[in-house]
């Protein structure tokens, strides 16, 4: 696997330092810079392919940061860190370019896999803000758009944006994990997308509900 470049613009040094560890233990994720919140529009480090973004921080120019990031490293990715499970928060960085969203009582090894998620060019968000957002959307009277997507599947894609597993999905709905599984599969086909996060992201953006 190609080494995937990680910056981190946090104010936080505790918390930097405590991001910066827990990434580089991974091989294959290598640390090249990290800046007060309130520096991001100095950064000066070499092209990463991610950047990890306290979207928290007050003293931070989140619209100027993610301007500079899109015009100075083009094909790096914005991986937003937050304490708020807020739908909104998740949607207005998202709407800013941003590919991950991170709820920071995330576990380790999930952090190393959003990473290499939005590495991929893939959008990661967490399920658990993905799963209100979904309520909201349905609590709303929000319709589908033309997904094709099946009564069926449209159940399966709700509770994936919970975070449940197939087999939790399986006992919710009363089927077996292998017929849940292949609703994954064409729920994945029909979206064009590979993960359940990407899955979950393309249900809140097109008020799937």
């Amino acid at each position: 696997m190609q080494t995937i470049r990680f910056a981190i613009v946090d104010g936080q040094v505790l918390f930097a330092k405590v991001l910066r560890d827990v990434l580089s233990a991974d091989p294959a994720l290598e640390f090249v810079e990290s800046v007060d919140i309130a520096d991001a529009l100095r950064f000066e480090a070499e092209a990463p392919n991610v950047v990890l973004l306290d979207f928290d921080a007050e003293s931070c120019d989140i619209d100027g940061a993610m301007r500079l990031f899109a015009s100075r490293w083009s094909s790096a990715r914005v991986c937003v860190l937050s304490s708020h499970l807020q739908p909104e928060l998740m949607s207005r960085a998202l709407a800013l370019g941003a590919t991950g969203f991170v709820i920071k009582d995330v576990p380790p090894d999930e952090l190393v896999r959003a990473v290499k998620i939005v590495a991929r060019g893939a959008t990661y968000v967490d399920s658990r803000v993905a799963g209100r957002a979904l309520q909201r959307r349905a609590t709303a009277g929000s319709r589908t758009d033309a997904s094709e997507l099946s009564p069926r599947e449209t159940e399966v894609i709700k509770l994936i944006a919970d975070g449940l597993t197939n087999k939790e999905i399986g006992v919710r709905l009363q089927l077996s994990e292998k017929t849940v599984k292949n609703h994954v599969s064409k729920i994945f086909s029909k979206l064009n997308v590979s993960a359940r996060s990407q899955a979950a992201v393309h249900a809140i953006r097109t008020g799937l509900g």
